[in-house]
């Protein structure tokens, strides 16, 4: 359902982008909020919906391929493509627009799109040996998703970027659709349509529910790339009643940070093993480039050796709410969504307790080049070595490469006569792993090496039963003078092999 849910997203939101790029392009002579005639947008989209809808299928197509290899080699999955991919003749309309002066750098336009579409897409899944299709017919879309154009810029199309996301008032846009299996209609199944219009819903508020948001850059104005204007420090202090999620009636919690609006890596405490109120007093440092509009996101977890990891909680924190230069202690009630009609939030997950304080830059002050010269890396944990640190190795993903007889891509990485190995991925010439491995050491690793190199590993049975798909070498030199070193390298013995190695040295 997951790749359903990610096909139909991508539907929307490819419909979407055009839209918004022809709506804000236009709507920038409107100054408060206003349902406009739309007449004349709606008629050009009918003149151009035979090209945008090859455009969009070669969006969606690529999109979605990129996720289903992720699939392909769990459940015994060998294949997911598409056989037919079409939108079909209708196209969709807009039925309003409402555009938005904040008085700040930004235009906000809320468009009423509605399509009822006749779309063709077939997609087949090769699972246990047997091939079956599925077919995606009679798509009915009906949702108001906020765009923001900004910042605005002197320089065609005057805006930098574009921001696409769900409101809550708007939080659960209405999908109707057809789905055969084999030509048997599967939503005539009792019950699995309203089961199936649930995972829809929370699939698509968890990726673009405010304050998560599809983001588009358009140029590459220097405005458009907003500096640090401060820094904000998060102090993870503890939890209480925390859910238990494991057989004995315990969990092992941990807590993921991340600031919207910034691409790096998101912050994790340690985990605490075997506890429902566990204490961290853990310290996180993230620059902040618009306390007005950006939100720290907090997500509890509950560790396992094995699988997933089972999400506890969450909730989030606008910086809005905290005043500079003042320290501030927030108890915050754990939430299974950010849904406020979702039902399960009703059920109590536990509390998580945090301190943030927000230190705006002078105008004097010299932090933000500072900053800009530096790479945010957190301190190592607790029993580091005096002298040593912690040598983080973060396996991303790979592209291009293939074995002779078999592409099922896992990595190795050798150092200092240690081995470590991600996990296989099946069939799969893109694979992405996301794995971290961690090095505990006594001294900088100057002059060190570390090999990393992507192997193929075949069945039991088959003949050649592991090949080698290329290897880096990688110094380790820059990685303790610059902290972090976030790059994608060509795989040496492989013909267009890349891989993409992330490294953060932690003193």
């Amino acid at each position: 359902m997951g790749f359903l849910s990610t096909l139909l997203s991508s539907i929307g939101f490819g419909l979407g982008i055009p839209a918004g790029l022809v709506i804000g392009y236009f709507m920038f002579i409107y100054f408060q909020p206003n349902e406009v005639q739309v007449n004349w947008i709606n008629r050009f989209i009918f003149e151009m919906w035979p090209y945008l809808d090859k455009a969009i299928c070669k969006m969606v197509r690529d999109t979605t391929m990129r996720i289903a290899g992720q699939y392909i080699g769990q459940y015994k999955i060998e294949s997911i493509e598409f056989e037919t991919l079409t939108l079909g003749t209708m196209q969709p309309t807009l039925q309003g627009i409402k555009v938005f002066d904040t008085q700040e750098d930004e235009i906000i336009i809320e468009p009423i799109l509605k399509w009822a579409g006749n779309p063709n897409i077939i997609i087949a899944v090769k699972a246990f040996g047997i091939r079956v299709t599925v077919q995606l017919v009679d798509l009915h879309i009906f949702t108001v998703p906020r765009v923001i154009l900004k910042p605005l810029v002197p320089t065609l199309p005057c805006f930098g970027k574009i921001s696409v996301s769900l409101m809550e008032k708007f939080l659960q846009p209405h999908v109707d659709f057809g789905l055969k299996l084999g030509g048997l209609d599967l939503m005539a199944i009792p019950g699995l349509y309203k089961i199936v219009q649930e995972i829809i819903k929370e699939k698509v508020a968890e990726l673009y529910l405010w304050p998560k948001t599809l983001e588009i850059p358009i140029i590459d104005d220097p405005r458009a790339a907003k500096k640090p204007v401060g820094m904000l420090y998060v102090k993870v202090i503890r939890a209480v009643n925390l859910k238990k999620m494991d057989i004995l009636g315990k969990s092992d919690p941990y807590v993921k940070l991340k600031l919207t609006g910034e691409r790096l890596q998101s912050r994790k405490t340690t985990v605490k093993m075997s506890n429902l109120n566990p204490e961290w007093n853990e310290v996180f440092t993230f620059a902040v480039k618009d306390p007005n509009s950006q939100v720290l996101e907090l997500l509890a977890y509950d560790w396992d050796k094995v699988g997933t990891h089972d999400k506890l909680g969450m909730q989030i924190l606008p910086l809005k709410y905290v005043t500079a230069h003042e320290p501030k202690i927030f108890t915050l009630e754990l939430l299974k969504t950010m849904d406020p009609n979702d039902p399960h939030n009703k059920r109590s997950r536990g509390q998580i307790i945090v301190e943030l304080t927000y230190n705006p830059f002078k105008e004097d002050d010299n932090s933000v080049r500072d900053y800009e010269n530096a790479t945010e890396v957190d301190k190592a944990p607790e029993g580091t070595p005096e002298g040593g640190g912690l040598l983080v190795v973060i396996v991303h993903e790979a592209e291009d490469v293939e074995g002779k007889h078999h592409t099922n891509p896992y990595v190795t990485l050798l150092f200092m006569g240690e081995e470590r190995k991600t996990k296989r991925v099946k069939k799969n010439r893109d694979p992405r792993w996301e794995q971290d491995f961690e090095f505990m050491l006594e001294k900088p690793p100057v002059g060190e090496k570390i090999q990393v190199k992507v192997l193929s590993k075949g069945s039991s049975f088959h003949w050649h039963r592991k090949e080698d798909l290329g290897y880096v070498d990688i110094n380790l030199s820059d990685v303790v003078n610059n902290k972090r070193i976030n790059e994608i390298y060509h795989l040496i013995n492989s013909r267009n092999g890349k891989i993409h190695i992330e490294l953060q040295w932690k003193t």
